[in-house]
C-alpha cells in the first residue's frame, strides 16, 4: 500500500451513531481530523483503543483537532459502544467499506487460520486544508493514542 502522507485525504460523508451524516469537507479550513479505523465495537483492543482516546480527547481539543473512529459495525453498536464507555466523540460506519478501502485499510486477513476481509487498524492525522500529514498502519494499540498527540503537538 503506498503511503496517503502529504496528499490530499480521501473525501468521506458517513452517517454516525445517530444517524447523522460527517463529511470531511465539515472540518475544512477549521480543526484537524484524527481518523482512526478499527475493526469492531467492544472487542478487547478497539475498546483499549476508543477508551486511550476518550481520555485524550480533551488534549485534542485543546489543539484544534476531532477525533472520529470508523468500523463497519451499525448505530445500535456504536451507540452501545460509546455508552457503555463514555466516548465524547463520533463513531462513523463505513458498511459498505468504501472509505475503508479509498483510505486502503480494508485488507486480506488472518487468524485462527482463517482468512477474511477486514479493518487494519489505522489512524491518520488530516490537517485543516484537507491533507494527509501523518498515517500510523497496523497500530500496536499501546502507546499509539500518545504517538498521535506528540505529533499533533509539534505541528
Amino acid at each position: 500500500m503506498q503511503t496517503l502522507e502529504g496528499m490530499i485525504a480521501p473525501k468521506f460523508s458517513l452517517k454516525n451513531e445517530v444517524g447523522e451524516i460527517i463529511s470531511l469537507d465539515n472540518f475544512a479550513g477549521k480543526k484537524y481530523v484524527v481518523l482512526y479505523f478499527y475493526p469492531k465495537d467492544s472487542t478487547t483492543s478497539c475498546t483499549t483503543e476508543a477508551c486511550d482516546f476518550r481520555d485524550s480527547h480533551e488534549a485534542f481539543t485543546a489543539l484544534n483537532a476531532v477525533i472520529l473512529g470508523v468500523s463497519a459495525d451499525d448505530e445500535k453498536a456504536h451507540t452501545k459502544f460509546i455508552k457503555k464507555y463514555g466516548l465524547p466523540f463520533s463513531l462513523l460506519i463505513d458498511d459498505t467499506h468504501e472509505v475503508s478501502e479509498a483510505y486502503g485499510v480494508w485488507r486480506l486477513k488472518k487468524m485462527f487460520g482463517k482468512e477474511f476481509m477486514g479493518i487494519e487498524r489505522s489512524t491518520f492525522l488530516i490537517d485543516p486544508t484537507g491533507t494527509v500529514i501523518k498515517e500510523w498502519r497496523k497500530i500496536k494499540v499501546g502507546g499509539h493514542v500518545e504517538e498521535a498527540l506528540d505529533t499533533l503537538k509539534k505541528l
